[in-house]
């Protein structure tokens, strides 16, 4: 029994013993030579600009930029320097959802269903057992898909209603699955709730009342301002920096990650975070909402340690918008931001009563923000400082030396000599899946071209019926594989995307799906005593009923054709005399079926 209790009192201490030390910090002495390491791991990341922020208990004791926010006019960045936190406005979607909780309009823990009937899932379990806390957690099930939203110009409710095509890749809970439209949907469920737009409710319960009053929701406002970021990227291969063009379509899918910030506004946030809610003597966020969004809500594994080996974090575990872990024996959570060539991570102990901010502006970057963060804890708390630096540094050398051999082998499975099954004209067309939206192929002259969300790129033969785009540095490069229908002709466009292959239909002529066009085709065809009825389906679908058959979906093909969804070997033509339809032919594999119209 003595024993046990000796090891419960060390378990305390290590985890929370900072607690008991944590009472002033002499910034001056701990800080010593800060802005030399900052400036020489600039040097080594060869960094355009970083801005770091240090929040002890209430106050913002250091607030300082480094390098440059424009690069091409020598702009230094400020402590007001403008930054796109990106998924760091997750904590923000997760406490203004928690004071709907509190007014008692949400639960955490019982089905979102429940408050929010509009809301689809791909399946009925899904749609009887997901809760709010499951969304904010990230453990639904349902992956990433983030190619659904990024460069999309989608709304918040045209992404809200793809929802349900979105199949579960594990079950509920079990998994941790990062989910950008979880947050997206989080948020539309509380303009569906409330009547507020996301940002409203924000603006009005968050930012007005921690006076966070340069904080913004779109680059268009940002750049309105006189103190904004810059983000840039390393040409590859080289180290030349060029400018990387703003990420502008993030308000379908804000709540995720769309709010833009500085070191000053950012102090006040991370204070009330530290301090129950509190700023300036009044509470603006309950403690309990705080409490919930800390809770392990999913246990993430030890990657670091299992695989190199490092034990400076340990247990982390992720809660709603935050995770936490043990960094050196001390509680930390935090929760880092990526988008379009920024950085940022958000992090605290709030057992010691220090929170940092950090942003960078270079795509080039990322491991930035982490190492930089634990370097000022380490040096805050006396700990001896750990070389995360010289560790990133060495991976990120041999990540680019990597990459540039592996791009030396692109192209080596082609199979040469082929060519194309149809004359380029055939591919032209508008491919659609119902999640991903539409994928555009033209013909540009001799050669087709590929426009997929607003990334437009040559789409050039690479064998067979593949067609590729370039390998480029920001769009990225993407792979297209036709294929034809039973009748022999180019119907379907499958990419690699996101987690799996994306089936994109073609489509048809979209006057083919219009009430007057299909309304010519409604009644009844017989054969040989056999009656076959057309009729419409809420004003655009056309559907065959045979007795003592089920329903067969009739799909738009061309003037006149439809395809049957069940089987698509089947082709249904109706032949007119005039404006008039007469007969209804039913091509299938073993002949054409003449059914006079009654």
């Amino acid at each position: 029994m003595k024993q046990i209790i000796l090891l419960s009192l060390t378990f305390l201490f290590v985890f929370f013993g900072s607690k008991i030390q944590a009472q002033t910090y002499n910034t001056d002495k701990s800080l010593k030579g800060f802005d030399k390491y900052i400036e020489q791991v600039m040097q080594d990341w060869n960094a355009p600009g970083i801005a770091v922020g240090i929040i002890i208990k209430d106050e913002l004791v250091y607030a300082k930029g480094f390098g440059y926010r424009d690069l091409e006019n020598k702009l230094p960045i400020t402590s007001k320097t403008l930054f796109p936190i990106a998924s760091n406005t997750k904590l923000f979607t997760a406490v203004a959802m928690g004071m709907l909780v509190e007014d008692g309009t949400l639960a955490w823990d019982k089905p979102i269903s429940n408050f929010v009937p509009k809301i689809k899932f791909n399946t009925q379990e899904l749609y009887n057992t997901v809760t709010l806390r499951d969304m904010l957690a990230h453990r639904t099930g349902i992956s990433r898909h983030d190619n659904i939203w990024y460069k999309s110009d989608f709304s918040r409710k045209e992404l809200y209603d793809r929802l349900q095509f979105l199949e579960p890749v594990q079950p509920l809970r079990q998994s941790f699955l990062y989910n950008n439209l979880m947050y997206m949907a989080s948020g539309y469920n509380l303009e569906l709730l409330t009547g507020k737009t996301w940002e409203q409710f924000v603006q009005e319960n968050i930012f007005s009342p921690l006076s966070m009053n340069s904080t913004l929701f779109t680059i268009e406002a940002m750049e309105k301002t006189k103190d904004f970021a810059v983000p840039y990227y390393e040409d590859r291969d080289t180290d030349l920096l060029a400018k990387y063009p703003f990420y502008r379509e993030m308000q379908g899918v804000g709540p995720a990650g769309s709010i833009i910030s500085n070191l000053e506004d950012m102090s006040n946030w991370v204070s009330a975070l530290m301090n129950k809610g509190d700023f300036q003597g009044k509470n603006v966020i309950s403690n309990d909402i705080l409490r919930e969004t800390l809770q392990p809500a999913m246990a993430l594994p030890n990657t670091a340690l299992e695989t190199k080996g490092y034990d400076e974090i340990l247990n982390p575990a992720y809660g709603m918008g935050r995770s936490s872990a043990s960094y050196k024996g001390h509680f930390l959570t935090k929760h880092g931001g990526a988008i379009g060539g920024f950085y940022s991570q958000v992090s605290m102990l709030p057992y010691d009563s220090i929170g940092v901010v950090v942003f960078v502006n270079g795509a080039h970057n990322r491991p930035l923000t982490d190492f930089i963060t634990y370097n000022i804890y380490d040096r805050l708390l006396g700990l001896e400082q750990t070389d995360f630096n010289g560790r990133s540094l060495k991976e990120r050398i041999d990540g680019k030396k990597a990459a540039k051999e592996a791009r030396k082998t692109a192209g080596d499975t082609r199979i040469a000599n082929t060519t194309p099954s149809h004359p380029l004209a055939d591919y032209v067309g508008q491919y659609e899946d119902p999640a991903y939206g539409i994928l555009s192929i033209t013909l540009d002259g001799t050669a087709l071209a590929f426009d997929f969300h607003n990334t437009k790129l040559p789409l050039d033969h690479y064998h067979y019926d593949r067609f590729d785009t370039p390998d480029d540095q920001l769009l990225g490069k993407y792979s297209v594989n036709f294929s034809t229908n039973p009748q022999g002709e180019i119907a379907t466009a499958v990419m690699s995307i996101d987690e799996g292959e994306v089936v994109f239909l073609k489509k048809p002529d979209a006057s083919l799906s219009a009430t007057a066009t299909l309304n010519n085709y409604v009644g009844s065809y017989e054969l040989a005593g056999d009656i076959v009825k057309i009729e419409l389906m809420d004003g655009n679908q056309l559907i065959a009923l045979s007795t003592g058959q089920p329903p067969i979906t009739l799909v738009p093909y061309k003037t006149n054709k439809f395809k049957v969804k069940e089987f698509s070997d089947y082709l249904v033509d109706f032949s007119l005399e005039g404006n008039d339809v007469k007969i209804m032919k039913l091509i299938v594999p073993g002949g054409a079926y003449d059914y006079v119209k009654k």
